[in-house]
C-alpha cells in the first residue's frame, strides 16, 4: 500500500513537472516570460505585440501561465498587468538560457562592450552580464562574500562594507524571499549575486548613478562616476 502511494504521488510530481515543460516550451509563452525578465509589469496588448500575436491568443496563453502560478496578475483601473510571479520563475528562466550553445551566443560580442547587453543588464531585479560576474566575483575576492554551496555568506567585512552604502542585510534577511544565491549567468556561463541582496545592490548602483537603465531594454550603461566607485571600492577596473 505505502509503495503504490509513493507510485502514485511520483507519477503526480512527472506529470506536473510534464505540464510546466510543455508551458516553458512554447515559443509564444517563452518570448512573453522572456520579456518579463525586464521585472516590469505588462499589458496583454504589450505581450502581444512581443510575441506577435493577437491580444485575444495572448489572453490565452497568460491564462495557463497565470494557471501555472509562473505568473501573477496586478490590476489597476481597467487595465490588468502581469508580472512574473516571484524571483524564482526569474531564476528558471535565466538559467534556461544557459543551455543555449556557445557557437550562438558569439554573435552578441560584435558590439562595443559599452553598447552590448551580454557586457551588462537587468536579470529580473539585479545586475546580470559580465559586470554582474566581475562584481560577484570581487565582492568574494575582498573577503566581502563567502560561497557556499549554492549562497553566498556575507563576511563580518561584509556587513561593514555594505552598510557603508546604506544596505541593511538584517533587514533583507527578514524578507520572503531568498537572501543571497549564485545565478548561472546565460552569456558569461560563471555565477552572478541574485536575491534581496542582489536586487538591494542593484537599486543603489541606479540610485547613486553609478549605472543607467537603457531605455526599452535590459541593458544597462556604466557611469564614469560608477567606474570610479566599482574601481575604488572593488579594483574592477
Amino acid at each position: 500500500m505505502n509503495f503504490y502511494f509513493y507510485y502514485l504521488c511520483i507519477m503526480e510530481i512527472e506529470d506536473k513537472f510534464g505540464y510546466i515543460a510543455t508551458l516553458l516550451g512554447d515559443k509564444v509563452r517563452a518570448i512573453m516570460l522572456w520579456s518579463l525578465l525586464d521585472g516590469k509589469a505588462y499589458t496583454a496588448t504589450e505581450l502581444s505585440i512581443c510575441a506577435n500575436i493577437s491580444k485575444q491568443s495572448a489572453s490565452n496563453h497568460l491564462a495557463k501561465l497565470l494557471d501555472a502560478q509562473l505568473l501573477a496578475v496586478e490590476k489597476q483601473g481597467r487595465h490588468r498587468y502581469y508580472i512574473l510571479a516571484n524571483p524564482r520563475v526569474a531564476q528558471v528562466i535565466e538559467s534556461m538560457a544557459s543551455l543555449i550553445p556557445d557557437a550562438h551566443l558569439k554573435p552578441m560580442n560584435t558590439k562595443p562592450k559599452s553598447q552590448n547587453i551580454a557586457y551588462a543588464r537587468t536579470c529580473y531585479d539585479h545586475l546580470a552580464g559580465e559586470l554582474g560576474v566581475k562584481i560577484t566575483n570581487a565582492l568574494i575576492k575582498k573577503g566581502i562574500l563567502k560561497p557556499i554551496d549554492n549562497e553566498y555568506v556575507v563576511t563580518t567585512y561584509g556587513l561593514k562594507w555594505f552598510s557603508e552604502l546604506g544596505i541593511n542585510i538584517d533587514e533583507l534577511k527578514l524578507k520572503k524571499r531568498s537572501f543571497a544565491h549564485k545565478c548561472l549567468d546565460w552569456t558569461e556561463r560563471k555565477h552572478h549575486l541574485a536575491g534581496s541582496l542582489g536586487a538591494a545592490l542593484l537599486e543603489y548602483m541606479i540610485c547613486n548613478d553609478w549605472i543607467r537603465k537603457k531605455k526599452n531594454s535590459r541593458e544597462v550603461l556604466v557611469t564614469s562616476l560608477g567606474i570610479n566607485e566599482l574601481n575604488n571600492r572593488l579594483k574592477l577596473f
